[in-house]
Parts: C-alpha cells; sequence; structure tokens
C-alpha cells in the first residue's frame, strides 16, 4: 500500500491541521515549510505521497514539483493550495499533480483523495500515463473552466459516469444528476444549475477556437453552447476514444 505522506505547507499550522486528518490512516513521515528542505527530504526519505502548497518559504511547491519530475522520485503529488489562477492549475498538473485542491478544503476531502490514489493502482500504472480524472482536468482547464467553482467537480464526475456506463447519458436527469447529487450530498436541481453555471462560465470567456481545438472538430460556433448532456457526452466520447475507462 502506498500509505507514507510527506507534508509541504506554507506554515506549521496547515502542517499540523492536515497532519491530524491523515495520521489515522497514513504515516507522516517528514514535514517541512521549506520548499528547499522538502526536495532534500523527499530524495532520502522516498515517501509515497506528496501534500503540497505551491507558497512556501525559499524554493515554492513548482520547484519542488519539477526537482520531483527532474530526479525521476515515484512519490505522487497532491497540490492543496491557496491559489486559483488557471496559469498555476495548469503549471501544477504538468509537473505532475495528480490533484489539485484549493483552499480552504477539509482535511478529511484531502484524506479521501490520498486514499483514492493509495488503493486505485489502475489510475497509476505509469507515472506519464494521465489519470482519468487529469486528462478531464486539463480539458476543463483548457476550455475554461474553473476548478474551484462546484460545477467543475459536478461535470468531472458526471463525465465518468459517462465513460463507466455511455447510456447513463439518456437518463441525464433521473440517474446522471441524482448520482452526482448522491456523492456530493447535493440535490439533483443544483447539480444542474452549477454544471450549467460551468459550461457557461466556459463559453463566456470566448474560447470557441480552443474549445473545437480541444474536441478536433468544429463543434461550435459564436455563442452556441451545448446542453449539460451534450458536453458531457462530448469529454465522455473522446476519453473512450483516447482509451480511457
Amino acid at each position: 500500500m502506498n500509505r507514507t505522506v510527506y507534508l509541504l505547507q506554507e506554515n506549521k499550522e496547515s502542517v499540523e491541521e492536515i497532519k491530524k486528518y491523515l495520521s489515522v490512516n497514513f504515516d507522516v513521515i517528514g514535514e517541512s515549510t521549506s520548499g528547499e528542505r522538502a526536495i532534500v527530504d523527499i530524495s532520502v526519505l522516498r515517501p509515497d505521497l506528496l501534500v503540497t502548497e505551491l507558497i512556501c518559504s525559499g524554493q515554492d511547491g513548482f520547484a519542488v514539483l519539477q526537482a520531483i519530475k527532474d530526479k525521476g522520485l515515484k512519490v505522487k503529488p497532491v497540490v492543496v493550495t491557496s491559489i486559483t489562477l488557471e496559469d498555476a492549475v495548469k503549471r501544477a498538473t504538468s509537473l505532475g499533480a495528480l490533484y489539485y485542491m484549493v483552499k480552504p478544503i477539509e482535511g478529511s476531502v484531502i484524506a479521501e483523495r490520498l486514499a483514492e490514489i493509495a488503493e486505485d493502482g489502475a489510475l497509476y500504472k505509469k507515472r506519464e500515463q494521465a489519470s482519468l480524472d487529469e486528462r478531464i482536468s486539463k480539458i476543463f482547464i483548457s476550455v475554461g473552466i474553473p476548478p474551484h467553482i462546484k460545477g467543475y467537480a459536478y461535470l468531472r464526475e458526471g463525465v465518468k459516469m459517462a465513460v463507466r456506463a455511455p447510456e447513463v447519458i439518456n437518463s441525464i436527469t433521473t440517474k446522471l444528476y441524482p448520482g452526482i447529487g448522491e456523492k456530493y450530498a447535493t440535490t439533483p436541481s443544483k447539480v444542474e444549475r452549477a454544471i450549467r453555471h460551468a459550461i457557461e462560465v466556459a463559453w463566456n470567456r470566448g474560447r470557441i477556437d480552443t474549445i473545437n481545438s480541444v474536441f478536433g472538430v468544429r463543434a461550435y460556433v459564436g455563442s452556441e453552447k451545448p446542453t449539460n448532456g451534450e458536453f458531457i457526452a462530448l469529454v465522455a466520447d473522446k476519453m473512450i476514444l483516447e482509451g480511457a475507462g
């Protein structure tokens, strides 16, 4: 089991706050508020997992992720940060971050994501192969859906459901929305509205050419927007064609 964790955060208080949630099921073998110290520690301790801020003393979290990549270390990084900029998300994921979580966030959610990474070996067969979550997230970021809004997570879950069972698109109001709502403890109507908002945000940013280039076809022109189901189906089809599942 991949259960050893290293914590790098901007201050001792953040380290301790996250640590108390992880210590139940993980072995926290090192911690720091310094990027330089973290790079040295990770090289020696070889933890399975890393929870890192991007803002820290000395070298920042990006430098730590770059060092991990350059050294070929097998640690699996998760970013937990207060930075919401899209460029930061893109840069972190390009450097190997498997999840990008924005503060404030419950420690229990961080523990849950680490457990997914530790226990689901199928998602991490090779470091160079992006997981389904990563690939979906990269599409969302490319088309302009910000990761800190609720619709981002709901959309990602909807796409994953459609990859596993494509027929769910035909039951979007009776199966897909309720399924997402059950996972996130909310109502189907709130799921529908949040997904609609996320799609509108992307389209309002005027990235039609980027959106079309991502999907490889000129699917949309002008201000034309897809329905929730159409967008989920489009992303799910891309994942299936690329061999996700």
